[in-house]
This record gives structure tokens, C-alpha cells and sequence, in this order.
């Protein structure tokens, strides 16, 4: 395996701001000094705590206890190994990645099968692109759908590189080919059908997308992980999903359908205070608002929207204005999204056009332009009066049973609320749209909640495993405060304690079994041997993440400690005791029983006694830090 030079990883961190990495994920605003803070992306949460210090190079969530620096923050979000997160730093940023001699640099094989893909579909979407914009048949084709059928300009075509695929799949695996990709990247990129037992050959690649319109999807991050492929003329009669006016990518190494949102990587730069995402159904319905200026839409992958889709949405901006269609379809998909929006913390409204039978996003805005979208904004509806109409249109006539099932949909609704506010203000507008009794609402509200936590504590704990520890446990924030972790601090923050405490402090005291105490042992014979790199240089001393994550929270925040020196000799102190004291009571035990089976003799029982006795009262003094 090829390894990466040391003096390349310092190089990259130096060169890169982390809060340009984090950045592309989290909304980050100031929280006094130099530090930053957002909404973790690890956990879920309404409150920031997640806290960046590009001065020092590292982030830590003082909700969950993750903590890293840039490389670990790459590492944990993109899915990829220490090696991968340095590569995709560095082709990021424009940095050239360096490896020790001999070792070899990455071949199509060695490297990551995510980033090749993630490499795939760049090439993939340039080709598809430059398909639309050929002088030929097919490029004049798909451009005059694009700007006549659909009413689409040229420019956003460019813009979101917008492609199209003849009816043959536009020589795609000849393009791929000659690019020399591994076989596993073409096998499991989604642009092709191929046998399982086929060599991968021109002939073996049956193109998914034939006569198409193409239309890239892209992460958060910007990167293009797959395609929606929209039907069209070209779409030749035996495409298996040939009556299908949209088909997605399947489901591959760089793409789940339920935790994307289309063109999020754009929109969540655009939202703030006034400006929250509008989401509607789909991708070219994203595409027309953010034609005619609206540039906080989105759309979810398909109707069906997922808690992972809007967690994600919680990160950057807690409101949202949903702009459906109005048929029942699309109502139908609003009361499921419902539920999950308010447990996720997200602040709803309902976009609707007065006097307006059937509202579509697409022919609005295309007619209206922006003016539309202030329109259907004073038209809006609350989550809650969305919901009631969605549960029972026409209240006037239902009957007992038919207003009784409504509430239990509209319980489902609220129940998923935390905030009991919001809940007792639901429930008494539940009630007045319904035509209920506000009482006889609540009590049957509370029935519900009772039945539900019956059945919950029927299930099986999800996470029962008293080995897995919970986000608020002393692991999760960094490790157990043991004298070693207590040590280990200050060895990160005052330095110049090292080379005394090294001589001072016996190896065998030092609990190793744990990061803290394996580091502490390990860095403290660093000092030893004259050979400690400076704790911004210790790469090198880290051997799992366990050890990386410790380091990190230790280094983010300095302690607050006047003397160092008196504080590492308590630590001391502790250890000294810890290992010391059990010997010394087992010594007490055997020597007031004198019938027991012991393997000394009292009289050198009694010399072990005072010798301890004697090193348990002796001062451990630590040469002042200069």
C-alpha cells in the first residue's frame, strides 16, 4: 500500500483552513475569538454545539464528544479511510499528495473505490454534456426539448450541466473505457447493465440511460454521485422502464436515494434569517425556482422523503416551506412528511395559491416568474392547518367514526412534536377544525401516547448492549478521567513538563490499557529517548482513531490550570497510590491473620510493609516549567 509522506499530511494542514472543510457541510457562524460554531453533523440537535478552531486545526461537539481535525472530519463524513481523506484533501484544495519511496503511488486498483466512481460520474456527466451541446441530430434534439418543451434556458443548462443520451447510450462505455477505470467501478457505477459472469468488454456495457434527458445529482458537498434521467422521444422502445418518465441511478457506493436532497449543495448557502429552503417534489421543479432567482429549493429523491434527508436540512436552517402539488398525491406525501419534519426540528409552512384547484411548482413559477412564489407565501398554511385539511377537507359533514380516525392521523402528527407547547396548541387546533370537544381531544390524545409507549416497551431496546456507549458517556466526550487522562492534558498543553515528568513518573504506574494511559506511556518515552515531535506533529504517534479522536478533544480547549506543576504532581500522586496501596493492603490482611496461606514470611512481609509505607510517604517533586 502506498504511505504518505509525513511532512505531506503536516503540509496539507497547514495549507487547508479547517473551516473551509467544515464549511461544506455545516453553517458555521462566530462564537467568539477565532472560534466557530454549528449544528453537529454527527448527531442531531437543535442547539449548536459544535464548536470549530481554525487557529488550532481542530473541531469538537461538546453534545456528542466528537472531535478530529480536518483529515478525521473528511474521514467520518465522506466514509473513507486516513489515506483517502489526505487524497481527497488534497485534490480539493490543489495540493499534490506525496508518498514515501517505494511504496508506490495509487493505481486504479489501490485506489479508493468511492473516489473512483466519485472520478466515474465527473466523466461521466462532462460526456453526457457535451452530448446536449453537439452540433448532431442528438444535441439539437435535446436542446430544443430543453428550451422549448421545457422553457429552459440555455445558461442553466451550463450551469447544472445538464446532459442527454441518444437512443444507443451516446458511446459512454467507450469513453469510460479508454479512461482506463478498474473493472469493479464499472461494475457497480449504475450507468450499466452487465451480467455478473461477463468480462467487462465495449460489448459487455448496456447503458441504463438510452434517449434521455440527463440531469447530474450531486451531494451536499457538490460532488456528482448520480443521475436522474428524464424520458423524452429518444427513449427507444425496448428501455425496460421505457413508460418510467423518470429513472433514477440504483443505489451504489456514493449514492443512497434517502440521504439526498437535490441541489442542497447550492441552496444551503442561500438560506438564512427570511430565506428558508422551499422544497418541492421534484428536480425540475428545483430547477425552475432557481431559474427565476429562488435559490433555497430543493427536492427530495422521488416522493418518499426520509428522517436522514431531513436531518440533514436541520443542519443548515430549521425552516422550511413546503410547496407540493395539490393533487392527492401530493398531499398524501406532505401528511407523511409531516411527522418526521416536526420529531427532526424543523419549522413548517405550507405554500398554497388561493381560488387555485391544482397548483404546480413548474407552470407557477414559469408564468409568474419570483412574483409567484410571494403569491403562494401569502397563501400559507401552518403545519398543523395544513395537516387538519389534508386529515378531513370538509369537517361540516363526517360522522363520529370519520372525525375519530382523522384525529388519530392528526395525533400521529403531533405526538411526533418534543415541545409540549406545541403539542397543547396542536391539539386545540386539531379540535376546532375537526368540530371536537378540546377535552375530549386531549384525553384521547393521552389514550394515544399511553398506547404507544406500550407498545414501544414491547420492542426490544435498540440499543441494549451495555458495551456500546451512549453520546452522553465519559467515552463519548473524550475518555474516562482517570490521573492518566488528567496527565496526558497536561503533557498536550505544557510541553516543557515532558522531559521531567518522563524521569519522574515509573512506566509501571501507568495504566495501559486504555488511549489515555497508552498515550501517555508513549509519549512519555518519546521524551525519554529525546524524540518528542511537538504535539502538532503526532501523526506519527497515533495508531487508532480511538487515539486520534482523545488527542483531539484534549487539544481543542487549554485547560484552566495555574500550575501545572502542582496539578501533574497530584496526578502523580493518584497513580502512585493506585499502584502501590492494593499491594499494601494485602500485605495488612496477611499480617493480621496469621493461620493464612501466604507465600512470604512475616518478617519479609514486614520489610515489604515499610518499604511502601515509606514510598507512599515520600514527595514527589516535579522540577518547575521554565
Amino acid at each position: 500500500m502506498p504511505v504518505i509522506k509525513p511532512t505531506c499530511i503536516r503540509d496539507l494542514k497547514l495549507r487547508v483552513n479547517l473551516a473551509d472543510v467544515v464549511g461544506r457541510m455545516v453553517t458555521l457562524r462566530k462564537a467568539g475569538g477565532s472560534r466557530l460554531k454549528g449544528l453537529c453533523p454527527f448527531h442531531n440537535e437543535k442547539t449548536p454545539s459544535f464548536h470549530v478552531d481554525p487557529d488550532k486545526g481542530f473541531y469538537k461537539c461538546f453534545g456528542c464528544g466528537k472531535a478530529g481535525d480536518l483529515i478525521t472530519f473528511v474521514r467520518d463524513t465522506e466514509q473513507l479511510n486516513f489515506s483517502e481523506s489526505v487524497e481527497a484533501l488534497g485534490k480539493r484544495f490543489g495540493i499534490v499528495i506525496e508518498y514515501e519511496e517505494g511504496s508506490g503511488g495509487p493505481t486504479h486498483e489501490e485506489r479508493s473505490l468511492r473516489q473512483e466512481i466519485f472520478d466515474l460520474h465527473d466523466v461521466a456527466a462532462d460526456h453526457f454534456h457535451q452530448a446536449f451541446r453537439a452540433p448532431d441530430a442528438t444535441g439539437t434534439f435535446f436542446r430544443t426539448y430543453w428550451t422549448e418543451k421545457r422553457r429552459f434556458a440555455p445558461e442553466l443548462a451550463d450551469e447544472f450541466k445538464i446532459g442527454g443520451v441518444d437512443a444507443q447510450g451516446s458511446a459512454l462505455g467507450t469513453a469510460l473505457l479508454r479512461r482506463k477505470f478498474s473493472e469493479e467501478a464499472l461494475r457497480r457505477c449504475g450507468l450499466f447493465f452487465i451480467y455478473d459472469d461477463a468480462a467487462i468488454t465495449l460489448h459487455a456495457l448496456r447503458p441504463r440511460f438510452r434517449g434521455r434527458l440527463m440531469i447530474p445529482i450531486r451531494d451536499h458537498q457538490g460532488r456528482i454521485v448520480a443521475f436522474t434521467a428524464r424520458q423524452t422521444d429518444l427513449t427507444p422502445a425496448d428501455d425496460p422502464a421505457r413508460e418510467a418518465k423518470y429513472v433514477n441511478s440504483p443505489e451504489t457506493p456514493i449514492f443512497t436515494k434517502g440521504n439526498l436532497l437535490f441541489n442542497l449543495d447550492r441552496a444551503r448557502t442561500a438560506v438564512g434569517e427570511g430565506k428558508p429552503f422551499v422544497m418541492v417534489e421534484g428536480q425540475l421543479d428545483a430547477l425552475r425556482c432557481w431559474s427565476v432567482g429562488l435559490k433555497t429549493a430543493i427536492a427530495p429523491q422521488g416522493t418518499s422523503i426520509t428522517e436522514s434527508q431531513l436531518v440533514l436540512l436541520r443542519r443548515y436552517h430549521s425552516q422550511v416551506e413546503c410547496f407540493f402539488d395539490s393533487d392527492g398525491a401530493g398531499q398524501k406525501a406532505a401528511l407523511r412528511f409531516l411527522p418526521m419534519a416536526l420529531k427532526a426540528g424543523l419549522e413548517l409552512r405550507f405554500l398554497t395559491l388561493a381560488g387555485a384547484e391544482k397548483l404546480d411548482p413548474d407552470l407557477l413559477f414559469l408564468e409568474r416568474g419570483l412574483a409567484g412564489y410571494e403569491d403562494v407565501r401569502r397563501g400559507a398554511q401552518t403545519a398543523m392547518a395544513f395537516a387538519c385539511k389534508a386529515a378531513l377537507p370538509d369537517p361540516s359533514g363526517a360522522t363520529a367514526e370519520t372525525k375519530s380516525r382523522a384525529a388519530q392521523t392528526l395525533f400521529e402528527v403531533i405526538g411526533a412534536s418534543e415541545s409540549e407547547v406545541t403539542r397543547a396548541e396542536f391539539i386545540k387546533e386539531a379540535a376546532a377544525h375537526l368540530r371536537l370537544s378540546p377535552l375530549a381531544a386531549q384525553k384521547d390524545f393521552q389514550t394515544f401516547l399511553a398506547r404507544q409507549s406500550r407498545q414501544a416497551a414491547a420492542r426490544p431496546a435498540a440499543n441494549a448492549d451495555p458495551e456500546i456507549p451512549t453520546p452522553n458517556s465519559s467515552t463519548a466526550a473524550g475518555g474516562t478521567q482517570t490521573p492518566e487522562h488528567h496527565l496526558l492534558l497536561l503533557l498536550l498543553h505544557f510541553e516543557k513538563l515532558g522531559p521531567t515528568l518522563s524521569h519522574a513518573l515509573p512506566h509501571d504506574w501507568i495504566d495501559t490499557t486504555h488511549p489515555a494511559g497508552a498515550l501517555l506511556n508513549r509519549f512519555l518515552g518519546e521524551y525519554e529517548q529525546n524524540a518528542w515531535p511537538g504535539r502538532d506533529q503526532l501523526d506519527g504517534l497515533l495508531e487508532s482513531e480511538a487515539e486520534r479522536s482523545l488527542v483531539a478533544n484534549l487539544l481543542f480547549e487549554a485547560p484552566a490550570v495555574e500550575d501545572p506543576v502542582k496539578v501533574a504532581q497530584e496526578g502523580m500522586k493518584q497513580l502512585r497510590a493506585r499502584a502501590l496501596e492494593p499491594r499494601l493492603r494485602q500485605i495488612e490482611l496477611a499480617l493480621a491473620n496469621p493461620d493464612a496461606d501466604i507465600e512470604s514470611d512475616p518478617i519479609s512481609l514486614l520489610k515489604e510493609r515499610s518499604e511502601l509505607q515509606r514510598q507512599l510517604r515520600a514527595p514527589l517533586v516535579l522540577a518547575a516549567v521554565v
